[in-house]
């Protein structure tokens, strides 16, 4: 018998004799998970096992002061650090900024949000920043490490080659839920969902999983924008089809585009004088 030959079945035998006793099955076959979420009910409604939403019609003032913060962890503990977390954030902003109805996004530091705080919270946010709308962004994420017989053996040309190894999976699942804050209604919601999978030796395996949780909050993010788009375009066309649900007030001299609506008007009389003023002075020479 080759010698590849007589390292496969001694390997076969291992395999087999360690699945019999049973006890020594964990040894080939084991399994760890990492799991974390933040709760935009449970900090919404910290005391309430089953939270009913206010019904009363939300004020939209145009154009809009929109806040955005991630929720803040269950156990005060979060995988992401302040600065993924503005990085994140900075991309959710960038697709709210594009709207005429919106005149400026203020992105919440996460130290201003204290677990458990409620629209209580969300009222001191709303007097701080001057805002009655704040988006919140909350997260699942569970990431799972498995080691078995197809990650331990790699064949090279001089025989089987033992590699300690680890199969990655990370599930992730990113939620963003638009609140009125004076109202406490919430006006949409658009979730983003990811799976990331990969494979780490023992060496390398804590930075392979903080990479693969890092891509699994990007790939969840970028998911999410796309059905934000969508549910922002059916928002608007809820607003404008349900006047019952929905009112609408627009400060002064604005026409819904960020606050500029008498600037068409403006613009008109100095063209108008301009042509005046032209006539005037060719009817002179």
């Amino acid at each position: 018998m080759t010698r590849p030959l007589r390292l496969v079945s001694a390997w076969m035998l291992l395999c087999l004799t360690a699945v019999m006793f049973g006890g020594c099955s964990d040894v080939l076959f084991w399994r760890s998970q990492r799991h974390q979420n933040t709760s935009v009910v449970e900090y919404l409604y910290p005391d309430a096992t089953d939270p009913v939403m206010p019904q009363g019609i939300p004020v939209l003032n145009l154009p809009m002061r929109v806040g955005l913060a991630f929720v803040p962890g269950g156990d005060g503990q979060d995988w992401l650090t302040e600065g993924k977390k503005t990085e994140l954030l900075e991309r959710v902003a960038q697709h709210f900024r594009s709207l005429d109805y919106v005149k400026a996004i203020e992105i919440i530091p996460s130290d201003y949000l204290t677990r458990k705080g409620g629209f209580q919270n969300l009222d001191q946010i709303r007097a701080m920043y001057r805002v009655e709308t704040i988006a919140l962004v909350s997260y699942d994420q569970k990431q799972f490490n498995d080691k078995g017989l197809a990650s331990l053996t790699y064949w090279t040309l001089v025989g089987a080659y033992v590699v300690p190894a680890e199969k990655n999976s990370t599930h992730t699942m990113v939620d963003t839920a638009v609140m009125h804050i004076p109202s406490r209604r919430m006006l949409f919601r658009a979730p983003g969902v990811s799976v990331v999978k990969g494979l780490s030796t023992l060496v390398n395996q804590s930075e392979q999983i903080r990479l693969d949780s890092e891509r699994g909050f990007d790939d969840a993010i970028s998911r999410m924008i796309a059905n934000l788009d969508t549910q922002l375009v059916a928002f608007q066309e809820r607003v404008k089809s349900s006047p019952e649900e929905y009112k609408v007030a627009r400060a002064a001299g604005s026409q819904g585009s960020r606050g500029g609506g008498d600037f068409g008007i403006w613009a008109g009389v100095v063209f108008a004088l301009a042509m005046a003023g032209g006539a005037w002075w060719s009817s002179k020479r």
